[in-house]
């Protein structure tokens, strides 16, 4: 049953973000392709605090694309997962 209820999440996660538009789809790739930069920049410096400040930074650049670009798709709704309270969002 649990595999089955595995499998089931996975599938339904797929299928959703197949729904997401062209546009949406590009303003989250780019926001990806922002963070991992970022990101790539924090795993270059030694570590301290702004290794760290340069890391949520890259969360966050990550978070807000994907927030947009599921605004752009909403037409208005908005689902309990998207109320822009996120692990970085307050």
């Amino acid at each position: 049953m649990r595999k089955f209820a595995i499998t089931l999440t996975a599938a339904s996660a797929l299928a959703l973000g197949a729904c997401q538009s062209p546009e949406a789809d590009r303003v989250e790739d780019q926001a990806e392709a922002q963070a991992e930069a970022i990101d790539s920049q924090a795993d270059a410096m030694p570590e301290g605090a702004a290794k760290e400040a340069l890391e949520k930074k890259a969360d966050i650049v990550e978070e807000q694309g994907e927030e947009k670009a599921n605004a752009m798709d909403d037409n208005g709704e908005i689902a309990p997962s998207e109320t822009g309270v996120g692990d970085t969002q307050q």
